[in-house]
């Protein structure tokens, strides 16, 4: 059991588990939804930016990208850049491929997609390669304070 999937519960958030067999090396999302038979709009890829010491957590469907400047604007930030693969591992605890937006080393400002809410439930990484959980975007933006916002593209 993950951390991510430890909070969900000690939080009793509903999650649903999807585990898949994982051998891709990058594109993990698009990987997930294809295991999976789910649109790549509904599978969404956890990513980290940061502006000088501050770190913020983007949620994007794993069919697009993350538009830096509205993640910016979205957060107050001036501007972000996306942060290095070994350095979003350091600082999540999670491995590429596996970092989920849940139950990181440190808390941090996170902002979903405003597409999300096209869905009922999405799939986010469950903190692992080859684990996703399905979440309500609802109950996440309430229980977990996720912002949301136009941040995909």
């Amino acid at each position: 059991m993950t951390p991510a999937i430890k909070l969900l519960e000690k939080l009793k958030i509903s999650f649903t588990l999807h585990p898949y067999d994982c051998e891709a090396h990058d594109d993990f999302g698009k990987h997930a939804a294809s295991q999976l038979g789910l649109p790549e709009e509904q599978v969404f890829k956890t990513l980290i930016a940061h502006h000088d010491k501050q770190a913020v957590v983007a949620i994007v469907p794993s069919s697009g990208m993350c538009s830096l400047k509205q993640l910016a604007k979205a957060t107050g930030l001036k501007k972000v850049e996306m942060l290095k693969p070994s350095d979003a591992e350091k600082l999540t605890g999670y491995k590429v491929g596996g970092i989920s937006p849940l139950a990181q080393k440190k808390a941090l400002p996170t902002v979903l997609d405003e597409s999300a809410l096209l869905f009922d439930r999405i799939l986010v990484s469950g903190g692992k390669r080859g684990l996703s959980v399905g979440v309500s975007p609802r109950e996440m933006q309430e229980k977990m304070g996720w912002l949301i916002a136009p941040i995909g593209e």
